[in-house]
């Protein structure tokens, strides 16, 4: 698979998430503090399947939390589903055959 393909798979997966979560909480107009939790429960197996199956779900919400706070920082006006598509792919493009960079400030 390219990483153009995964990105967009990634991409598509990203933005089909926030919809449905808002979908979940209509009662409050999709505010839920913990969003993190379900966007991890709900994306993990299909997430996991497209980047290799080497993320928990544990450590899925950990990556959401810090994907965001990342975007928050450097890139709010940043579309979030992209962002995050490159976040994933950044990191777990060489499980599907592709070299990931390295992060940022770091020697590769």
């Amino acid at each position: 698979m390219t990483d153009a393909t995964l990105r967009a798979q990634l991409v598509e997966l990203f933005s089909e998430t926030r919809p449905a979560h808002h979908r979940a909480y209509r009662a409050t107009d999709g505010a839920d503090d913990e969003w993190p939790l379900w966007y991890a429960n709900y994306m993990h197996t299909r997430l996991n399947g497209l980047i290799g199956g080497v993320c928990t779900l544990s450590e899925l919400v950990y990556l959401i939390v810090l994907v965001e706070k990342e975007r928050a920082a450097h890139a709010p006006q940043a579309p979030w589903a992209e962002y995050y598509a490159d976040f994933f792919l950044q990191r777990y493009g060489a499980v599907q055959g592709q070299t990931p960079a390295a992060p940022a400030g770091q020697d590769g």
